[in-house]
């Protein structure tokens, strides 16, 4: 166990700094004063080696392939409960009893429905214009219809603002997929579950009654429960970093989606799916493992890998299972699912791949298990959004409830001009 001070030598001089235990994983020195005491900053690109905040919610071990929410691993969760149990653990800290998820759930149930100013809204986005850029906007906009649950230092307002954009991210969803593809609107239906009323307003039309199938509807559970919090990614951070500012947060939860919105963090599933069919079949896998190994070649093999998961990513166990119970529902004889298969196999026995601790991750098996269900590649982002809005607002209300919470401020190594006089155009 690590000392309870670190010792920093810099020009001469000792400082000591506090060291910080967690209940689990490492220790962290707390640094906050030395600035102050050292007039230096530390140098930390990416935050790889730095806590931006103290955290009771998720625990992550990379090297382990552990995610715990609130303590639970994530595979008893994903097998055993449902996401609106999730979603409570999460707000709240404990799993919830029988009385208190059914008062959740109507709680949430009663929120679904979204103002219909903003069915307008939507027509104001060009038909084609992309699903995460009209959540972008709507989320970003539901501040200024539902004016009674932006005061942040309020917690009831910030409850109902919680529940608010849990409940309505899947119309808000469905709506943009209903939008691209010229369909109308269907309102929700709250007798459905949560993840049932999703399904029903996505794929649903009016006149026609909307079966939700049992094992659709549960795939898609896990889904969400397997996206709906991952400690301090960087959409997560955004969220807390807006949120440092007093921002509202809808405004917080809409800078998260944008953040989602890159291919390096939320549409990694999108290009774990067009690889595999850039491959199309088993036989080619070979000279797509040759191109991955090639430094000079710039193919690179999507969904395999992680920043912060070192073994195998334990979301990724329970997403093969789901992929095999959907396609065999579905009845689907998909060649990308062999693919991924054979791929996955070859990967975790390749000396190359097993050196580099290149392990399948969650976005390897999702695009092809979102793709069977009949989503378009380009709601994929979207359904990351919808499921991750739950851990979003969690983070967001810890952080605001710490008294101790200061306003973001990341500093910089400048490398740039020292000063120099302004020179007229005249004389350049």
């Amino acid at each position: 166990m690590m000392a309870d001070k670190a010792t920093l030598s810099l020009n001469g001089d000792s400082f000591d700094y506090d060291v910080k235990p967690g209940t689990v994983g490492p220790e962290v020195i707390d640094i906050r004063k030395l600035y102050g005491q050292t007039g230096a900053f530390t140098f930390d690109p990416g935050f790889t080696s730095t806590a931006s905040c103290e955290s009771k919610i998720t625990y992550i071990d990379g090297d382990q392939g552990i995610l715990l929410h609130r303590g639970y691993p994530i595979e008893q969760l994903a097998e055993q409960s449902s996401f609106m149990e999730v979603a409570y653990l999460l707000l709240h800290g404990e799993l919830p009893s029988g009385q208190e998820l059914d008062k959740f759930t109507y709680t949430i149930s009663r929120h679904t429905m979204l103002h219909e100013q903003l069915a307008t809204f939507y027509r104001g986005f060009r038909r084609d214009a992309h699903p995460m850029a009209i959540m972008c906007g709507v989320v970003g906009a539901l501040s200024a219809f539902y004016h009674d649950s932006t005061d942040i230092t309020d917690p009831h307002q910030r409850m109902v603002a919680s529940h608010r954009l849990i409940a309505k991210m899947p119309t808000i969803a469905a709506m943009a997929y209903k939008y691209s593809i010229g369909q109308p609107f269907l309102y929700p239906d709250n007798s459905l579950s949560y993840t049932g009323n999703f399904l029903r307003m996505t794929f649903g039309v009016p006149a026609e009654d909307y079966v939700v199938d049992p094992v659709i509807e549960r795939a898609m559970d896990r889904i969400f429960i397997l996206h709906a919090d991952h400690e301090q990614n960087a959409s997560t951070s955004t969220v807390r970093l807006a949120g440092s500012s007093g921002a509202n947060p809808f405004a917080c939860i809409a800078a998260g989606i944008a953040c989602l919105w890159g291919p390096a963090h939320g549409g990694a599933n999108e290009a774990a799916l067009n690889m595999l069919r850039e491959i199309g079949t088993v036989d080619r896998i070979p000279e797509y493992i040759a191109r991955a190994k090639d430094k000079n070649d710039p193919f690179r093999l999507m969904g395999f890998g992680h920043r912060v998961y070192k073994n195998y990513d334990p979301r990724a166990k329970v997403m093969q299972k789901t992929a095999n119970e959907v396609l065999e529902k579905l009845g689907v004889d998909d060649p990308i699912f062999d693919v991924a298969r054979e791929l996955e196999q070859i990967a975790l026995k390749d000396d190359y791949f097993v050196e580099k601790k290149l392990y399948p991750n969650v976005d390897f098996y999702s695009g092809v298990i979102l793709s069977a269900i009949g989503f378009p590649t380009s709601m994929f982002t979207v359904l990351f959004a919808l499921a991750r809005t739950t851990g979003w607002v969690a983070q967001w209300n810890e952080m605001i409830s710490d008294p101790d919470q200061k306003i973001g401020r990341p500093r910089q190594l400048y490398t740039g001009a020292t000063q120099r006089d302004y020179v007229p155009v005249g004389k350049r």
